[in-house]
């Protein structure tokens, strides 16, 4: 069964690192908010604990799916980054 990640993958192509270096550094200020943060831990626990309902649970898998797609996201910035650095800089700077 395809997955959605898999969809992602294939879209994001997070292996080829070809982010301009603006926007990848962009990229990696990405992040849920300090509520968002907080929602998903107690979902988080709830799920732990074996008392999440039918709607937190969704509410959870919601908010997985886009971490998904933040990480895809992020990792291609940083591969971009990585691979705009230049030689010297980034292997003999101090």
């Amino acid at each position: 069964m395809l997955t959605e990640a898999e969809i992602l993958t294939d879209v994001v192509k997070a292996h080829e690192g070809d982010f301009p270096a603006s926007v990848a550094k962009e990229l990696l200020n990405l992040h849920y908010s300090d509520e968002a943060q907080t929602r998903i831990r107690e979902l988080l626990s709830s799920n732990n604990a074996g008392t999440i309902t039918t709607a937190e649970r969704s509410d959870l898998d919601k908010y997985l799916r886009v971490g998904k797609f933040i990480d895809l996201i992020q990792a291609k910035a940083r591969l971009s980054l990585s691979s705009s650095t230049p030689f010297f800089t980034a292997n003999f700077a101090q």
